[in-house]
């Protein structure tokens, strides 16, 4: 297997009171940002590259936020983390977008992949955009999940978004979980490596999600753990590069030990190791 970089950890922060995992846990109106700061902190100990601070929930049925609403959640966040690690704006709306860079994040990552022509602009004030597939939006996309080609949609949306990005670099997000069933979330993930394929750093949020509880029978989320590991292990195997997670300490221990076995000599005789420090280890 031919060498890959080491995978990245992408820490999820949310700061709204209704997101589907984890919502209002960290932060609330009675602590403010700093509950969130503080995990934000401990992810990037537990192992994250970078943290995703998102202001308004995105999971099927979520309410819009108001622009003055989702400002005040995220921007002492995002100032704050920006000083200690690589900070991921998740957000729908250009100004938002422009203020959350201003603050200092560096990563942009929209769900809508662009369509806006506003946020198009917006991509050019960070060093890397984040493109997702998604049909409608979080109030509509659970009822547009019939496809004719679903890898062939997920493909072409994904090129023409990362086409748009006026930003360095650009990743790309297959949305599992967006606009599709259990059926077909399992489906793309079975088939990333033509995702990965685009050549484009291939993100995948896979933690926690619906399509886990449902293969597993685990209603509640947080009961999802070792489901999402199985599933970011999958990814792995099939190109994904980076991963939008809530449970940071675990999911950076298996891709270490994913990455590093990837890294091993399979010739006989053969020393070459991941981590020469570690290698009488």
């Amino acid at each position: 297997m031919a060498a890959r970089p080491r995978p990245l950890v992408m820490g999820i922060l949310n700061a709204t009171p209704d997101s589907f995992s984890d919502g209002g846990q960290f932060g609330g109106p009675e602590v403010g940002a700093a509950g969130l700061v503080i995990r934000g902190l401990q992810m990037i100990d537990e192992g994250a590259d970078l943290i995703d601070v998102g202001g308004e929930s995105t999971r099927p049925g979520a309410a819009p936020v108001p622009e003055a609403e989702e400002l005040r959640r995220v921007l002492p966040v995002v100032e704050a983390l920006a000083a200690h690690t690589t900070v991921s704006i998740d957000t729908m709306k250009p100004a938002l977008a422009r203020a959350a860079a201003k603050a200092g994040a560096r990563v942009l990552n929209d769900v809508t992949g662009l369509v806006d022509p506003a946020m198009v602009a917006a991509s050019a004030l960070f060093e890397t955009t984040v493109v997702m597939h998604m049909r409608g939006d979080p109030q509509t996309m659970a009822q547009l999940t019939a496809y004719d080609d679903l890898l062939g949609e997920v493909c072409a949306t994904l090129t023409a978004a990362a086409a748009r990005a006026q930003s360095a670099a650009v990743w790309v997000d297959p949305g599992v979980g967006f606009a599709k069933d259990t059926a077909q979330n399992l489906q793309l993930i079975a088939m990333l490596e033509a995702v990965a394929a685009l050549g484009h750093p291939l993100l995948v949020g896979l933690s926690r999600k619906r399509f886990v509880g449902a293969v597993l029978g685990l209603p509640a989320p947080g009961d999802r753990l070792f489901g999402s590991l199985g599933a970011a292990a999958a990814a792995w195997r099939r190109g994904a590069q980076i991963f939008r997670v809530h449970d940071v300490g675990p999911t950076r221990q298996l891709l270490d030990m994913l990455w590093a076995i990837d890294q091993a000599d399979p010739t006989p005789g053969g020393r070459r190791s991941a981590d020469p420090a570690r290698a009488s280890g």
